[in-house]
């Protein structure tokens, strides 16, 4: 097979194994945590880590590349995502299952950009769409199988196998890389902000973990309010930095652009609701409903076919009405798909269950369609790569929040009812809390122009020549 075909594959084959791993773990959580001997709702800090772990550590895969070359980092992320999940595996206590989480996390933030710098640096121009096009595979197909995988494997068999298949696929990927990989780096970069990334990591980690302690006492309130207050400052002090340095972390300057800082801060309140339901929608399944883990995983993988069901609609409806419209109604209708998980039964038929997820997986796509879109439309070309860290960091973050909001709603609603232990009722509160989050992102939305990413969209050829796109098609 020629070079510039096997090269994306053996990407794919990477970030497939992530994807997968990350939607596999959604539906185990509630067995990993008894066997763990934990609260299903502390196993939120394992979501939370891997999520951190990659806000902190992509703003820099790009340089490490540059200075160590793409082969051999995307050798050594493969190297410890295998470790990590080796970790994981063997892991017979909370931390050390959160800490092997975070191991993980480094080895994806370093798979996911370095992977597709391999791809754009190795590839012949001619063939460039056909190869990130392999890309879309592992976004797409490892959603789908991840909740009936992860349901079939801690049904039958047990919850560490999960992480234990990985280790072939890396082992794979790491003997492909070297036969097919050029070791390309860029001779000339610019230095690393050793300074600023001393800030920013410790900074978003700390604020992270102080969230996701709260509520349950997973650690004393002295300590959960310490880590707010030192990331809370960290985080203050890196923006102070960021403003006094030519080459920062990460380029907080981008949010000068009216449609940047509108999709990341749109972006992200929207992805605080859908964040979490990977986390609660297993969990009112299987705690709530008493299902297995693998009937749970049949009906969640629902969301994530109905997002690749839509991937080819969205453009044409961006064609058609433009950004600010699309971005809009679409915001309001998915919040309302994401508050009617919460009117579930354990008497709500399956079919319907899967109906509903499946149209709010179609609504949540057409949405981040819109958002990473949009977000690029008036960056310069070489804003790209710093816009793509920000809006990257943003969105893992964001995710992070809607696993921790997600917890809390759910935890706050147990102890209104006067529960120690959650039920399905508590579900219900949950759920609208985190839909309103995500509706609120209305708000930020509106602030666009109707003629917003018009060359984007398409909707500009569409204004001036409306001959070109008749009424009704």
């Amino acid at each position: 097979m020629h070079r510039s075909r096997i090269v994306p594959l053996v990407v794919a084959t990477a970030l497939f194994m992530e994807n997968t791993d990350s939607t596999v773990i959604a539906t185990a959580l509630p067995t990993i945590a008894d066997s763990l001997g934990e609260d299903p709702i502390a196993l939120k800090l394992a979501l939370t880590a891997y999520l951190v772990s990659l806000a902190i550590f992509i703003p820099i895969s790009g340089w490490m590349a540059d200075r160590y070359g793409a082969r051999t980092v995307f050798r050594a992320a493969l190297g410890v995502f295998m470790a990590g999940s080796i970790a994981c595996a063997v892991s017979n206590g909370l931390a050390g299952f959160v800490a092997a989480r975070f191991l993980q996390g480094l080895g994806g933030a370093m798979m996911v950009p370095v992977g597709r710098l391999v791809i754009l640096r190795s590839v012949p121009k001619s063939e460039l769409v056909t190869a990130l096009a392999y890309l879309t595979i592992p976004a797409l197909i490892g959603p789908i199988l991840g909740p009936p995988l992860g349901g079939l494997i801690t049904t039958w068999f047990d919850w560490r196998w999960i992480f234990l298949i990985n280790i072939p696929i890396g082992i794979a990927g790491i003997v492909l890389a070297s036969l097919f990989f050029e070791d390309v780096r860029e001779p000339e970069r610019p230095p690393l902000d050793l300074v600023g990334f001393a800030m920013l990591g410790p900074g978003l980690a700390s604020l992270m973990l102080g969230l996701a302690s709260t509520g349950r006492h997973l650690l004393p309130a002295w300590l959960s309010w310490t880590c707010l207050g030192t990331g809370a400052l960290l985080l203050a002090l890196y923006v102070r930095h960021a403003r006094g340095v030519a080459h920062p972390v990460l380029r907080l300057d981008l949010m000068r652009h009216p449609t940047f800082r509108i999709a990341v801060i749109g972006g992200s309140l929207f992805r605080i609701g859908t964040g979490a339901i990977p986390f609660l929608l297993p969990l009112m399944l299987q705690v709530g409903f008493g299902l297995d883990p693998l009937r749970s995983g049949l009906i969640t993988f629902a969301a994530a076919a109905g997002a690749m069901f839509v991937k080819t609609i969205g453009p044409r409806i961006l064609r058609r009405y433009g950004f600010r419209p699309v971005m809009v109604a679409n915001a309001v209708l998915a919040a309302l798909f994401l508050a009617v998980n919460g009117l579930y039964t354990a008497d709500t038929p399956h079919g319907l269950m899967i109906a509903v997820l499946f149209l709010g997986g179609c609504l949540r796509s057409v949405q981040f369609t819109c958002v990473n879109a949009i977000a690029y439309a008036d960056l310069e070309t070489r804003e790209m790569s710093a816009g793509t860290s920000l809006a990257s960091v943003a969105q893992q973050i964001s995710l992070s929040l809607g696993v921790t909001l997600g917890a809390l709603a759910l935890e706050g609603a147990a102890e209104w009812h006067g529960r120690g232990a959650i039920e399905a009722a508590d579900f219900g509160p949950a759920f609208l809390a985190v839909a309103l989050i995500s509706a609120a992102s209305v708000f930020a939305f509106r602030q666009l122009t109707l003629d917003a990413g018009a060359e984007v969209s398409g909707k500009m050829v569409a204004t001036l020549k409306p001959s070109a796109a008749p009424e009704g098609n």
